[in-house]
């Protein structure tokens, strides 16, 4: 039989061991509560940051660049999933010295549209929307005037002509993307104007369409006139029935070219800051 002597610290020795794991146990439980607990937090601050925004709580201000000029944006939140938003473009631009079929081109572009749209976000916490609107004012278009220079030739039509010397050819033209005004647009785009985290700076994208109908182009050779290779047998081009024929066919030409843009294209980026409104 062992001694009591000897057993007595085996015993102390097999006590502590069973106290140390069960407050390690203990220890285990309390971290993995306190941790689901925070989790548990974090995700009702974020539930709340986002039952926090209500309607028409928030505006956001915002400016960019894009296919139709300078843009200026604002946007307010309608409900978790929906922002409504009004847009401006704006851009006047002049180009010198184009040539294209024997012409010399001077052209200013002036591009004017404002409109709204719906912006849908399917996962309101994160930037993905999709965007129908609608352009209700729109003016872009551009205005040329054409020149030949004297003794110098020009198509029309696959037809050469011949500027006279001593009289030149000149004439004007109209460059229009506005036949549906109003016109509907469809986008899509990432960067929540309106973020539904909290935050305040927002970076949108948007890519997409504006349904405007064919372009309207109108071209007129008013003064001048044409001869044969020579510089003889010289007509007016403005009342000359075949310059005036050719003329009109290579204008058709010029829209079969140019039909595509009735979607005009609507590409932007640019920067927003929203802020608390009520």
């Amino acid at each position: 039989m062992k001694s009591p002597a000897l057993l007595l610290p085996i015993f102390f020795f097999a006590a502590a061991s069973v106290a140390l794991v069960a407050q390690t146990s203990s220890t285990s439980s309390a971290q993995t509560a306190t941790t689901a607990s925070t989790t548990k937090a974090t995700k009702a601050a974020k539930k709340k940051v986002e039952a926090h925004l209500k309607p028409f709580s928030r505006l956001a201000l915002g400016g960019g660049v894009g296919v139709m000029g300078v843009n200026l944006q604002a946007a307010t939140n309608v409900n978790r999933y929906l922002n409504l938003r009004a847009t401006g473009n704006y851009l006047n631009y002049t180009v010198n010295d184009i040539s294209t079929n024997g012409f010399n081109v001077d052209a200013k572009m002036n591009f004017a549209t404002a409109g709204a749209s719906l912006d849908f976000y399917p996962f309101p916490t994160h930037g993905l929307r999709f965007s129908p609107g609608v352009l209700f004012h729109n003016t872009n278009e551009a205005n040329a005037t054409f020149t030949v220079q004297g003794g110098t030739s020009f198509t029309l039509n696959d037809y050469d002509y011949y500027a006279s010397s001593t009289n030149p050819v000149k004439g004007f033209g109209t460059f229009g993307v506005h036949k549906q005004n109003p016109a509907f647009t469809i986008t899509t785009g990432w960067g929540n104007m309106i973020s539904r985290k909290g935050g305040h700076l927002s970076f949108p994208f948007e890519l997409g369409v504006a349904l405007v109908g064919a372009p309207a182009i109108n071209v007129a050779l008013n003064s001048g006139q044409v001869c044969d290779a020579q510089g003889l047998n010289c007509v007016d081009v403005a009342t000359d029935a075949d310059v005036q024929t050719n003329l009109q066919a290579q204008v058709a030409k010029y829209k079969s070219d140019l039909d595509p843009l009735k979607t005009f294209p609507i590409v932007s980026f640019g920067v927003a800051y929203n802020f608390r409104i009520r």
